[in-house]
């Protein structure tokens, strides 16, 4: 049986989700990416609370370039936001995405901004 892209991606993500798990004091930074945009969330799995988000998709969010340099400043905001809600440390949850371009660059730029992972 032949999967498709996105049980193929599905499949990778719940193994992922499998050996990473956000705690109060080490949340999970979560990224999706669309076709068009990219998210993250540092969320607090033993409650199911998102502490802080970020996307290109805000209003007031306006980065020139392309979908990657869009990316790092997404990045670079929930670090932000991370440090203002007195978070230092964060496990990566890359979605079943490979750790390779937009999710490279988000994970750089939160990584500029103070996060530690």
């Amino acid at each position: 049986m032949k999967l498709t892209r996105n049980q193929r991606q599905r499949r990778i993500h719940n193994r992922v989700r499998k050996k990473v798990s956000g705690t109060a004091t080490r949340p999970r930074l979560s990224v999706f990416r669309s076709n068009k945009a990219i998210y993250a969330q540092i969320i607090d799995d033993l409650t199911g609370h998102t502490l802080a988000a970020a996307s290109s998709q805000e209003a007031g969010f306006k980065v020139e370039g392309n979908k990657s340099e869009q990316a790092k400043a997404v990045g670079q905001l929930i670090g932000e936001r991370a440090v203002q809600a007195k978070i230092a440390s964060v496990v990566f949850d890359r979605g079943g995405y490979l750790y390779h371009g937009r999710v490279k660059a988000l994970a750089d730029g939160a990584r500029e901004a103070g996060l530690q992972f």
